[in-house]
């Protein structure tokens, strides 16, 4: 099997483009025996169900494309696949080019642009031609199929929230291309919760510690231990910057963190060092300062006129993977940075 993916697809939204892809594959046909060969957009095939269409992995391995599963911009029969379906009725195809290849192979190609693909009259060309090649199928079923397949491919522009746009398109990298538009519209329908995990500094929990330094050590540690755990797929978290805490968001989200590791390990090891480095950038980048206390969820890092509690934010945090969002690291670091600002700004006036 050779496969070949270019991108983006409007590479082939002029005819000269798609004439000449057609014309190559159709020399390269013409002197290898083929015995399926297809063109069209990854998305698309993703929404049909490609490659199995339904079967299990042995079965579709063991059967290939022993029929018409679904028909494609670009498609080449080979011989065994002509024989099953009819020449005749290969070559009576209502399409935009159908044409016999030596060896026994048929061409046939839906439309003239394949970057169109997903219009409504390149649908209508796509559904003729496929219920005339199975007769049992109902043309209104096949359409609709295609034209809710077309819905699904429209363009969805991303309106993320400010404090989070950064992590939300980070994390697209990992959805498909035929769920991305549905999933953009998912994530422009969400509001982040506002952090709690903050007190006015008026009410802030006094420290409880006798050596107040030796806590601080201890906080710093346990940081060294969030990068110890993260570095090698996330090197930024050496600077202990804002930046590094949304590579930090999307490491965890990208590996499904809480639900890949023990709750023991998380609870006992991932989220006291994942709140020491909240916290330490806290007071690296917003001149933060630790309260420390002998529980540990209850320590406070001052900013401005609010207290902040990094271990209880951590302890959210990776409770689930939608946690990950709901209570990102991110997010709690840009709010306690705006209102920073806005204490600095009143205490100017």
């Amino acid at each position: 099997m050779i496969t070949a993916k270019v991108h983006p697809l409007s590479t082939f939204a002029g005819a000269e483009h798609c004439d000449g892809l057609v014309d190559m594959v159709r020399a390269w046909a013409a002197h290898y025996p083929v015995t399926h060969c297809w063109a069209h957009s990854t998305a698309d095939n993703d929404l049909a169900g490609a490659p199995y269409y339904g079967r299990d992995e042995e079965t579709a391995r063991q059967d290939g494309f022993d029929r018409i599963y679904e028909l494609s911009w670009l498609n080449i029969f080979g011989p065994k696949l002509v024989e099953t379906v009819g020449r005749e009725r290969l070559l009576s195809t209502p399409a935009h080019r159908v044409e016999a290849l030596p060896h026994g192979a048929i061409l046939l190609v839906t439309w003239p642009t394949a970057a169109d693909f997903a219009s409504d009259e390149a649908r209508q060309a796509q559904a003729r031609a496929f219920v005339h090649l199975r007769p049992e199928l109902d043309y209104a079923t096949v359409l609709r199929t295609l034209r809710e397949r077309s819905a699904e491919l429209t363009p969805v522009e991303p309106r993320f929230p400010p404090d989070m746009a950064g992590l939300l398109e980070r994390t697209l990298e990992r959805t498909a291309f035929s769920q991305r538009y549905r999933r953009i519209a998912e994530l422009n329908a969400w509001t982040p919760p506002e952090p709690e995990e903050w007190l006015p500094a008026s009410a802030c929990l006094p420290m409880d510690v006798e050596d107040a330094q030796r806590e601080k050590e201890h906080y710093a540690y346990l940081a060294e231990r969030c990068v110890a755990l993260l570095h090698t797929e996330v090197p930024s978290v050496f600077q202990e910057t804002p930046e590094s805490l949304t590579d930090a968001d999307a490491y965890f989200w990208k590996e499904e963190f809480p639900q890949t590791r023990s709750r023991e390990a998380i609870e006992e090891h991932a989220v006291p060092a994942v709140g020491a480095y909240l916290g330490e950038v806290l007071v690296r980048n917003l001149g933060g300062q630790w309260i420390p206390r002998r529980k540990l969820e209850e320590a406070q890092v001052r900013v401005g006129q609010r207290v902040w509690l990094p271990f209880l934010r951590a302890r959210r945090y990776l409770r689930s993977n939608p946690s990950l969002l709901d209570y990102s690291l991110t997010q709690l670091y840009r709010v306690a940075a705006r209102f920073q600002s806005e204490d600095t700004g009143r205490h100017r006036d």
